[in-house]
């Protein structure tokens, strides 16, 4: 997994790198412009563009005109630097690189405090004014100067960080900060492009290595981890001969009521299709033809409104409650029998997540290790309102620890939350899957890895990629512009057996 580090956390990183490689901090400056030249040239070949650097006169500065002399150096004609000197402090490498630069025939020119802004012929603008560690919004000269590069309508390229972006912590409402169509991040990146919050600055990100050591970095030991797919190749399980139904588990999944056995029958085809040897649908009775007619290898407890069915709780190895399950009476019984009578985690979403919120003296019944799984508004319901996606992420590290439960909080980069106070960031999925049912789908995912036998961890990770790998593979060749729930869940298995290959 790729650790993603606070902003003190990548200083330290950087300190390590520079002590132990060992190299000194203006080559590792370089390593990191070339780096950055590297992808731009490849995704910007045109060397005819006229291309504007608008650097501060810290490291992030010094990377800018770094990164300009590099590119001249690719013949790149038409280009132009413009630094910010809106106080009297440089960074010792950002005067190395301005001597460096010196050499070139790049046009250099100054904006000092309260000058007027130059007019900016450019059609790509590079952002190296501030970089990362802001802690604090923008005022004064370089609030008026990002507002000025907003409003070109320009290309505009982040070196590591849009100027004004907070790395981490909550993102101020209305922050003034450079809008960037691509950011190329150093190593990895930052916890917040991954939260919405990132919406309105961040278009797309690419982070590029520059040789950081691997081993320092996983010894900080960061609370945020982005998973890879290798980290998904390692933990999937592929089936041996002499297995049997009964080697891959009896999932049970309460869902449905009469006008939503749609959310059921997701759900355990979901299951079906990822693998559980037996899925068996606890459903009203007026969705029993549905679900044979749906998916006829689903075995059904029927139930009534008025009446618990008689459960053999022992003889299934996972239990799913709440798609489509409705908040009546009966919904709110069957959610107390599940966490009264069940003794292994229990996958928990839906309309399940909601009766949670309202009979909050159920969640101290909750087996450790049970996964809870909501979207936005549901994770708001059981823990209170948020102001901010980072408020939220802290509230739900904060929450599985006290519950001792997992919480897959739904996102754009859909984050796993552990009782160990970790949070993984997953990076499948695409808008095409914004599609109601989708949720459900995920929901039989994960309880048919838990009747696999993984772990409550595994069955999270491994759930969210192969959901959101499964909705690439189907939106991404085909240029699908809305991916189906039913369609996704018959894609699973083959996903599956591409990432076990």
């Amino acid at each position: 997994m790729l650790p993603l580090l606070t902003s003190a956390q990548i200083r330290r990183a950087d300190a390590y790198t520079i002590a132990n490689e060992p190299i000194t901090a203006i080559d590792l400056m370089e390593r990191a412009s070339k780096a950055f030249v590297g992808w731009f040239i490849n995704h910007f070949p045109d060397k005819k563009q006229a291309i504007s650097f608008y650097c501060g006169m810290g490291n992030n500065g010094g990377d800018g005109l770094a990164i300009a002399r590099i590119l001249s150096q690719h013949q790149y004609k038409k280009l132009h630097v413009k630094i910010a000197r809106f106080n009297d402090k440089a960074s010792d490498d950002f005067n190395i690189n301005l001597e460096r630069l010196k050499q070139t025939a790049i046009p250099v020119i100054e904006i000092n405090k309260g000058e007027d802004l130059p007019d900016e012929d450019s059609t790509i603008i590079i952002d190296a004014l501030l970089g990362a560690g802001l802690n604090k919004p923008l005022s004064g000269d370089y609030e008026r100067l990002v507002k000025y590069i907003n409003k070109l309508n320009r290309t505009v390229v982040a070196v590591d960080v849009p100027t004004g972006f907070f790395s981490e912590g909550e993102v101020p409402p209305e922050a003034t900060a450079v809008k960037a169509d691509l950011v190329i991040t150093f190593q990895q990146p930052r916890v917040n492009f991954l939260l919405p919050e990132s919406a309105p600055y961040i278009n797309c990100w690419e982070a590029v290595s520059i040789g950081i050591n691997e081993k320092y970095l996983q010894s900080l030991n960061s609370a945020y981890q982005f998973i890879e797919e290798k980290d998904v190749r390692e933990l999937l399980k592929p089936r041996h001969r002499f297995s049997n139904k009964g080697t891959y588990g009896h999932t049970l999944i309460i869902a449905g009521q009469a006008k939503t056995m749609g959310a059921a029958l997701l759900s355990a085809s979901a299951a079906v299709h990822a693998g559980a040897g037996l899925t068996t649908a606890c459903v009203p009775e007026s969705g029993l033809a549905a679900l044979n007619s749906y998916q006829p290898e689903i075995m059904a407890i029927v139930r009534s409104d008025h009446k618990l069915p008689e459960i053999e709780w022992d003889k299934f190895t996972s239990v799913a409650i709440g798609p489509g399950l409705g908040k009546g009476e009966d919904a709110v019984a069957l959610l107390s029998a599940v966490t009264k009578n069940y003794k292994k985690p229990v996958v928990i979403d839906a309309d399940a997540l909601n009766l949670l919120a309202e009979h909050k003296g159920l969640l101290p019944y909750l087996h450790a290790g049970s996964i809870l799984t909501p979207h936005m508004k549901e994770f708001d319901r059981l823990f209170g309102n948020h102001t901010s996606w980072w408020h939220r992420l802290q509230t739900g590290m904060e929450q599985a620890r006290k519950l001792q439960v997992y919480i897959i909080l739904k996102n754009d980069y859909t984050i796993t939350i552990s009782p160990e106070g970790k949070a993984y960031f997953n990076p499948t999925g695409n808008a095409a899957m914004a599609s109601g049912g989708m949720g459900d789908v995920l929901t039989g995912i994960i309880a048919a890895l838990l009747a696999q036998k993984y772990t409550s961890l595994q069955a999270c990770l491994i759930a969210a990629y192969v959901h959101g790998k499964a909705g690439d593979e189907l939106a991404l060749p085909n240029r699908l512009n809305v991916v189906l729930p039913g369609k996704l869940a018959a894609q699973l298995p083959v996903t599956m057996a591409k990432l076990m290959a």
